[in-house]
């Protein structure tokens, strides 16, 4: 392992860089050529809940510490990861922490950014696929095809009072919805948007995206949250809802309302 290092004038430790890795989805086939380059040289690796396990098998140096943070489960405390990173950043050790998805999606990057920064710790952030973009690609849509919106919003389902996002001005939007943390609640999501969207407004759920064992849904919003049943309970994923839906792969819009598959048949 790498010694501490220190200030040849002040005596003092210059701590090592701390990488926030983005693990993508899923699919390890996704990472970039910089992560696989951080993870190589890895001396400790805080491994997310979410992440792809054998995403170990390319930090061969690396102690893996497991630092799993998920909702509706027992977690480890966010001040504690925080701690951790700076422990072994100082001890001289090139620290690694995985996320899933990309880091700076939901992912409390900026409290750990803000916590090394003051600590006096360099941070840097590889960037990766989130798992909205892995789900559009699996349904085969642009989520900001110009012919339906003009753009997309990114959306956690829940605020950090536990209050919730203002729908109405979401819905008013027009852009494409990507919400993320709101598979415990569907039904009240869609209660919501269905009083400020059409109910054929087209929508779906992925459930992890871009793996062997992905699962999706795509129907009308209005149907959405019954369709969501055939779903594994309690696995997280990314729901999304907007008229770019409506250009979703054929095998995946069965479950449509005809005049939806009407409409992308025109379009196309």
């Amino acid at each position: 392992m790498t010694k501490s290092l220190h200030d040849a004038n002040s005596g003092r430790r210059i701590p090592a860089e701390v990488v926030l890795l983005s693990a993508g989805p899923g699919d390890l086939e996704l990472l970039t050529l910089k992560a696989v380059r951080a993870l190589e040289v890895a001396e400790v690796l805080l491994l997310d809940d979410l992440v792809n396990p054998g995403i170990v098998d390319l930090a061969p140096h690396a102690r893996v510490v497991r630092v799993g943070k998920r909702g509706g489960c027992r977690s480890t405390p966010q001040a504690f990861i925080c701690r951790l990173m700076r422990r072994y950043a100082l001890q001289g050790l090139r620290v690694v922490r995985v996320k899933g998805g990309d880091a700076l999606m939901f992912g409390r990057a900026g409290e750990e950014i803000a916590f090394l920064r003051q600590a006096g710790v360099p941070v840097r952030i590889v960037n990766g696929i989130s798992a909205a973009f892995a789900a559009a690609a699996s349904l085969g849509v642009s989520l900001t095809h110009r012919e339906h919106c003009h753009g997309i919003t990114f959306v956690t389902a829940h605020t950090a009072d536990h209050g919730e996002p203002d729908w109405e001005a979401l819905a008013r939007s027009g852009a494409t919805l990507a919400i993320y943390m709101g598979m415990g609640r569907i039904p009240s999501i869609v209660g919501a948007l269905q009083r400020h969207l059409p109910a054929d407004t087209p929508a779906a759920i992925v459930q992890a995206a871009s793996q062997s064992c992905e699962r999706y849904v795509v129907a009308t919003l209005q149907d959405l949250a019954t369709s969501a049943m055939s779903l594994e309970a309690g696995q997280p994923g990314v729901i999304l809802v907007g008229r770019a839906l409506a250009e979703a792969l054929p095998q995946c819009v069965a479950a449509f309302d005809p005049a939806i598959q009407e409409q992308a048949r025109a379009i196309a």
